[in-house]
């Protein structure tokens, strides 16, 4: 195999993935937005957001939200913002950094999320479903399956954003 062949290869795998990807996002997109006017994103921040704890380390800043729903910080500030005049977050000032920023879901965020969370679970699922017929996308959707047995194990990749 010459590197030239290497090279195709692993491009054509990340062109199989990038596709998985686009797929399944558009079908969740579709199904978030009809069934309860939320984007991928908003769902997605909603969920890192409602997974935050009291106590040391508890709560995101910014930067970290951002990080957790690959935004910018930029974009993650105009989707919050999008979210809280909606009524579904709400921010304040870190009581012991009054330069930094959180974050929480209010209790109609809560409410939305896990009205969501079945319309979302079911898209992917389809999704994976239909994919999977695909015989080029075949394995990546095993693949993914196969994380999602791992991490019903306790096993998660090392950065993994539960998103």
């Amino acid at each position: 195999m010459t590197a030239d062949t290497a090279a195709t290869g692993l491009a054509d795998g990340w062109y199989a993935l990038s596709l998985l990807h686009d797929r399944i996002e558009a079908y969740i997109e579709r199904a978030l937005q009809s069934g309860h006017d939320l984007s991928v994103r908003e769902y997605s921040l909603l969920v890192v957001l409602s997974r935050q704890h009291d106590g040391p380390g508890g709560h995101l800043r910014m930067n970290q939200v951002a990080e957790a729903v690959v935004l910018s910080q930029s974009a993650t500030t105009r989707l919050v913002s999008r979210l809280e005049d909606r009524g579904l977050l709400q921010r304040y000032l870190c009581p012991d950094d009054r330069r930094g920023i959180y974050t929480d879901v209010t209790p109609a965020g809560s409410a939305l999320l896990e009205q969501a969370r079945p319309t979302h679970d079911a898209a992917l699922a389809g999704a994976l479903g239909q994919a999977a017929a695909n015989p080029e996308l075949a394995a990546l959707v095993a693949a993914v399956e196969a994380l999602n047995t791992s991490s019903a194990r306790g096993a998660r990749p090392r950065d993994y954003r539960p998103v």
